[in-house]
């Protein structure tokens, strides 16, 4: 663990108490994409399911299951209790063409053809499109909620920060991880245009409005 990876891990659990607050302070899931969601708790399952069989640490114990069931929590938010606030008809982006290139890659590229090994890079190739309906949601809007874009701010910092704790491993640990490198950075691609209206417009009190 080095200070990277922990800030990393600390704008992840901000972003998913910032979202777990936006939802029920304003008793709305409003502006929140379900896909996007459903598809976090999708890694987290197939990413995690080796806490069925290895013991790591407390830490990555707790953390695993942190992110497996706030996941959990956040879909019963969006498909239960607050239901009725959901807009399926601006969350239409077709999760089919993320799935079934990630199947695809994670057959093709991974580092053991093993069902855990496949899952994990899966689950890698996933997470760093898994953003893409959300995303797309704010392209057909053109504006979002104040609260909304500080919990994706909070999500793209997480990926962001896991950047300099790849380059910190691989000088101090000589660890590359292609993979997770790869993916990271598609990943803190697809928020560039994102972060751009975040700080010169969010940051300064205006409303988040994508250029027309």
């Amino acid at each position: 663990m080095n200070l990277f990876r922990l800030l990393g891990d600390l704008a992840h659990l901000a972003s998913i108490f910032i979202l777990i607050h936006k939802v029920h302070k304003t008793r709305s899931c409003r502006g929140i994409s379900f896909k996007t969601q459903a598809l976090y708790a999708l890694v987290f399952l197939t990413r995690y399911i080796d806490l069925l069989f290895r013991w790591i640490s407390l830490y990555n114990f707790v953390m695993k299951l942190f992110f497996i069931g706030s996941s959990c929590y956040i879909l019963y938010l969006m498909k239960y209790r607050f239901r009725p606030t959901h807009d399926p008809s601006i969350d239409t982006f077709k999760i089919e063409y993320l799935l079934g290139p990630c199947i695809f890659l994670s057959l093709i590229f991974n580092y053991k053809f093993e069902p855990t090994e496949i899952l994990w890079t899966f689950s890698i190739y996933l997470e760093s499109v898994a953003i893409f309906p959300q995303l797309f949601m704010l392209q057909r809007t053109g504006e979002a909620e104040t609260i909304t874009t500080h919990y994706l701010a909070a999500l793209g910092i997480y990926r962001a920060l896991y950047l300099p704790n790849w380059i910190y491993r691989y000088f101090t640990e000589d660890v590359v991880d292609p993979i997770a490198v790869t993916a990271g950075l598609v990943q803190t691609g697809l928020y560039l245009d994102f972060f751009y209206v975040y700080f010169t417009k969010v940051l300064h009190g205006q409303k988040f409005e994508l250029p027309a």
